[in-house]
């Protein structure tokens, strides 16, 4: 009768094991879901809308007018994640179009503003602003 139970504590000792396993991967994923809530929050804020607003008027001084290059925008939510620098990186769809964009990194300055930590734009877009007319 002993002989057939000495294989319980090692098995005991795995599934304990494993369950601790799981609970660690459960809670990781848990964490970086609300990090992710947590940006589209700050990123659909009425703060950082102005911060998109502004830099995009820095472009194209007549952005989001009839006139403007830039006449709408909207966020790629798909694009938003967490800067490793600090911040929050995400992508603006300029006129809705996939080869018009610009990207920003969010981020809160000492004072605790959001601003624009730097960016950059599409190669496409940056041809549209100065002048060329071909690009679709």
């Amino acid at each position: 009768m002993k002989k057939k139970k000495w294989w319980l504590i090692p098995l005991i000792g795995v599934l304990i094991l494993l369950g601790i396993g799981g609970k660690l991967v459960i809670d990781k994923q848990n964490k970086a879901e609300k990090l992710q809530e947590e940006m589209i929050k700050v990123v659909k804020s009425e703060e950082a809308k102005q911060v998109f607003e502004e830099g995009l008027k820095n472009l194209d001084p007549k952005a989001l007018t009839p006139e403007g290059v830039i006449r709408t925008y909207e966020i790629d939510y798909d694009s938003i994640e967490n800067n490793p620098m600090s911040g929050i990186n995400v992508t603006i769809l300029a006129n809705s179009k996939e080869n018009l964009y610009v990207f920003f990194t969010l981020k809160k300055n000492e004072s605790g503003k959001l601003e624009d930590g730097g960016g950059g734009n599409s190669s496409d877009l940056e041809k549209l602003l100065e002048g060329d007319k071909h690009v679709k």
